[in-house]
């Protein structure tokens, strides 16, 4: 992943991927619901270089109707995820996106700490992730090894972490989580 200045072109593809998101009007019984995004990124968690992945995801989800409690960074270490994770999970948020750490690549340990804290995993967003991220040619985001599912009563989801594959994975995820989330709150 690269932090260079955004280009015109991801700007505009950032603008078409916030159009496609759901209204907040939208939200779980007219309520915001609260969310955590966590950035899995070992130079930005060690100050070398800032991810600006994180502000978009919480940008996205803010246009959506979720009030976004903090963007977390951490580095690539799965203690350190499933920690942060749980953490987020404990502190009631209705959906944490872990954006980072998906991959092939030896630190790429993002599935391995999220797969012990899920209750029960919901194959059909991770699915329709990388479905989408295919179809739109965000190979990273098609390949990820995320996983999506339930920990208490939190929806937590795993993105690749290229610009294209969270605008994608977001705009596949957002409507799913606010149905995920309508249910859960129902119990």
């Amino acid at each position: 992943m690269t932090n260079a200045p955004v280009d015109p072109d991801e700007q505009a593809a950032d603008a078409a991927a916030r159009r496609n998101l759901p209204d907040a009007s939208e939200t779980v019984g007219g309520e915001f619901s609260r969310a955590l995004v966590v950035v899995v990124d070992d130079r930005a968690a060690n100050g070398e270089s800032p991810s600006s992945l994180g502000p978009l995801v919480g940008e996205l989800l803010g246009e959506a109707g979720f009030h976004v409690d903090a963007t977390v960074t951490v580095q690539g270490d799965e203690v350190e995820i499933r920690n942060t994770l749980n953490t987020a999970v404990i502190g009631g948020v209705d959906l944490v996106v872990s954006v980072g750490g998906v991959g092939v690549a030896a630190r790429d340990v993002t599935p391995e700490a999220t797969e012990p804290l899920l209750d029960r995993r919901l194959q059909g967003i991770e699915e329709a992730i990388r479905s989408s991220g295919l179809s739109a040619g965000a190979t990273d985001g098609g390949l990820s090894r995320g996983l999506a599912g339930i920990s208490g009563q939190t929806v937590v989801v795993n993105i690749a972490d290229s610009r294209a594959a969270v605008r994608d994975g977001m705009a596949t995820l957002i409507p799913l989580a606010h149905h995920v989330i309508g249910h859960i709150s129902d119990i």
